[in-house]
């Protein structure tokens, strides 16, 4: 995935620099170009970093909806989450997939209870058993709903999904990421704040930033510094922080 050539592509021209996303340095950059090379790949940043337009303008290149779901999927609508600005950034990007991506899935939090709404309804009216994913809890829904997709090749955009689950309910989805590594028939791209995700072995992690995308490793986050600071010195670590 790479930058337009803004000189050969008029599309890639219609770029302000003083409009967000572009006022971040990283995607103003015409030399901007990432790959992936694992089964799974982990942006790490803070919050206003960028990360979730860009798996949001990822999203919209491999043919899925800023709102999340599948293909086909327009249960929610750019204008109802937020941030949005994904399909800007998609316009003035290239992305090429091996093999062709055709099946998938874009995950947001906000969204999931939307589209799994859509998924039961849209069963219903065809006369089908609906799958019944909001009889569960957020977490259980969301892993249940997952682990009937997690076999089939595609691509897997997950926008934070530790919103979505507990500490314990993480592990259960290191599980199912370890099954598409094991598998090798599918690409999962995931951004999250949560140390015990960031661990999954095998996995690319990496540390995005206003300025940049770099390899990085756990211990070197600062999610991983802090929660071991909490971790060793609870009481010390808030106060010191709250003080």
């Amino acid at each position: 995935m790479s930058r337009r050539d803004a000189q050969a592509d008029p599309d890639a021209s219609q770029i302000d620099p003083d409009h967000y996303p572009f006022n971040i340095p990283l995607f103003a950059d015409p030399a901007f170009e990432m790959t992936f090379e694992r089964p799974v790949t982990i942006l790490v940043g803070e919050n206003g970093s960028g990360k979730s337009t860009l798996l949001e303008a990822i999203a919209v290149l491999a043919g899925f909806s800023e709102g999340g779901g599948g293909y086909g999927h327009r249960a929610v609508g750019a204008s109802s989450i937020s941030g949005g600005d994904g399909g800007a950034l998609a316009d003035a990007l290239r992305g090429g997939w091996l093999p062709k991506v055709s099946q998938g899935f874009f995950f947001r939090a906000e969204t999931f209870f939307s589209l799994a709404r859509y998924v039961d309804e849209a069963a219903h009216d065809v006369g089908a058993a609906p799958p019944d994913y909001l009889s569960w809890s957020h977490g259980e829904g969301f892993l249940n709903f997952f682990d009937e997709r997690a076999d089939r090749r595609g691509i897997y955009i997950f926008d934070e999904p530790e919103s979505a689950l507990s500490p314990s309910r993480q592990f259960d989805f290191l599980k199912l990421l370890r099954r598409i590594q094991r598998a090798g028939n599918a690409q999962v791209i995931m951004a999250t704040h949560s140390p015990i995700l960031m661990a999954l072995p095998d996995a690319d992690l990496w540390q995005i930033d206003r300025f940049s995308v770099q390899p990085t490793t756990l211990e070197e986050t600062a999610h991983y510094r802090l929660y071991n600071e909490f971790i060793r010195y609870p009481h010390e670590t808030v106060e010191a922080m709250i003080e």
